[in-house]
């Protein structure tokens, strides 16, 4: 039994080995640190690729930012993203848009000055329809590359998109004209009825009196312009009348609609090479003015009318015998101080080659000098060549001028070198008539009736006293004879006397022609503001 104050027995520790020091590692980037180590590198790296592969940076105005947002907006060439929109703000001033644009990496080639950007949008533009994908997707800015080679980093925004890119094959042409009708860009251009290419642009000339427009022709229809090709529009329908009958003639429902232009070289052109690009050619208004064959040789000229000219336009050919040979180009009015007499100037463009042989050739009529084409005026005026007003179509009452040879005619005096050249006219075959019924009509007013009358009375009285003396002397078998003479001259008094039926009968039938020539006048006066009365008769005034 353990003694109970005897400490407890406490048993030996065990062995317990010696704590060693362990050599100082030579590591001194833990792996723990690693990680850290490597993401560093790694975003390093992509930010050094970010700024490698990064593309060029550009902006560009617009006029407004309709449909663009940044970060959304995409840049596209030929429908292949290339960029995107990374701002829109506006400009310092507030009149424009600024759109800064991140371009994808190998398009630093595309930037040269002559690059184009435009804002891609639906568009229906001379029958053609493009951008209806935007509906869905949304605006995107279009880019067509440039060729000068010339690097640019700020560009100005098209407000429209161009009508053909710069490497489509073609050539581009200028026209001139007097107006732009309904002509747009993007309205077709014909070439025998096919649709060859379409307007690029108009603009007005700085004078205000024409507009230039620029039109794009596809290849391979481009060479078949060349320097005589003549250009018109196209617009509506051409309806000719002519002796075979109604000949109409248009280009397409397009061309109807929304206008078009068309052109043709004429097949008596001689054969030439393509026109080159950018080479301006004039506008006309219609094929049958565009096809008219070219006079070398035009002689401005003046006609002066002293006769109402109504139903004469500008425009309206001059004819000889049934050959155009030159055309009105102005109508104006002169007051004579001197005389104070009203006169018709008209101005005419007058083509004296067409009068000549057909065997001058066209470069000796080109060779003409002034002084030989005046020289041809006066003898053609000397031998009775005149103008005259005639109507030529009775419906309208539109008038034209024709030449022909009168030989009796009023002598001119030859124009000098310092003249204006003219071309003398006689009054219209209605004027002449008109004159002459007026000429009539005052004759037979100036005839003094009443002292005819009296005339004859007094020789009937000194008659009769004649007869009375020879009453007194004759025989009385010549007295019955002069009694019968004495009666028919007394009748023939009572017939004279100015209340006379016979003289009341001449004066009333001497009246009557003076109303029939008034209104023989009145009639003539009618019909030359009215041809058209002899076709449908005159109308009803209005009640």
């Amino acid at each position: 039994m353990k003694n109970m104050g005897e400490p407890p027995h406490r048993p030996e520790p065990p062995d317990i080995p010696e704590a060693v020091a362990a050599p100082k590692s030579t590591r001194s980037i833990q792996l723990v640190w690693l990680i850290p180590l490597v993401a560093v590198l790694v975003g390093g790296w992509l930010a050094v690729k970010a700024i490698i592969d990064r593309g060029p940076v550009i902006t560009i105005s617009f006029e407004t930012a309709e449909g663009l947002e940044a970060g959304k907006t995409k840049i596209k060439f030929k429908d292949v993203d290339v960029g995107l929109v990374s701002s829109v703000v506006l400009s310092k001033d507030a009149k424009e848009v600024i759109v800064t644009a991140d371009l994808v990496k190998g398009t630093e080639h595309f930037l040269s000055d002559d690059t184009r950007f435009w804002v891609v949008r639906p568009r229906i533009s001379g029958g053609d329809v493009s951008g209806l994908g935007t509906l869905l997707s949304g605006a995107y800015i279009g880019v067509d590359i440039g060729k000068s080679g010339k690097p640019m980093r700020h560009f100005t925004g098209l407000k429209a998109a161009p009508i053909f890119s710069s490497d489509t094959p073609g050539r581009e042409f200028v026209l001139r004209g007097s107006d732009l009708g309904s002509l747009n860009p993007g309205t077709p251009v014909y070439f025998r009825h096919i649709q060859v290419g379409q307007i690029a642009s108009y603009a007005l000339d700085q004078d205000g009196r024409s507009v230039t427009l620029k039109l794009f022709v596809s290849a391979p229809y481009d060479r078949y312009v060349t320097p005589n090709t003549r250009f018109w529009h196209a617009s509506g329908i051409d309806v000719t009348l002519d002796s075979s009958g109604i000949k109409v003639d248009t280009q397409s429902l397009v061309a109807i609609v929304s206008g078009g232009l068309a052109f043709e070289t004429p097949a008596e052109s001689a054969a030439l090479p393509p026109a080159a690009a950018g080479t301006e050619f004039r506008l006309f208004t219609h094929r049958a003015e565009a096809m008219r064959n070219p006079d070398p040789v035009v002689v401005k000229s003046v006609m002066v009318f002293r006769e109402s000219v109504r139903g004469l336009a500008p425009g309206a050919p001059i004819d000889f015998r049934g050959i155009v040979v030159g055309e009105v180009t102005a109508i104006k009015i002169d007051l004579d101080d001197a005389t104070h007499q009203v006169t018709i100037p008209v101005d005419v463009d007058f083509y004296p080659m067409r009068l000549r042989s057909r065997a001058v050739k066209a470069e000796q009529r080109a060779a003409l000098s002034e002084d030989a084409r005046r020289e041809f005026m006066n003898l053609m005026a000397a031998r009775g060549l005149r103008a005259q007003l005639r109507t030529g179509n009775l419906l309208t009452g539109q008038l034209y001028i024709a030449l022909d040879f009168f030989p009796n005619a009023p002598k001119v005096k030859p124009a000098s070198s310092n003249d204006e050249v003219q071309l003398h006219t006689v009054p219209s075959s209605v004027q002449e008539l008109q004159d002459t019924v007026a000429s009539i009509a005052k004759k037979i007013q100036d005839l003094q009736l009443a002292e005819i009358g009296a005339d004859l009375r007094q020789t009937l009285q000194s008659a009769t006293k004649l007869i009375q003396h020879f009453d007194t002397d004759l025989t009385p078998e010549a007295r019955a004879a002069l009694a019968d003479a004495r009666k028919a001259l007394a009748a023939t008094e009572r017939e004279l006397r100015p209340e006379s039926p016979l003289q009341q009968d001449a004066r009333a039938a001497m009246r009557e022609i003076a109303r029939a020539a008034e209104a023989f006048r009145v009639l003539a006066d009618y019909l030359e503001r009215h041809p058209e009365a002899l076709l449908s008769g005159k109308k009803e005034d209005a009640k």
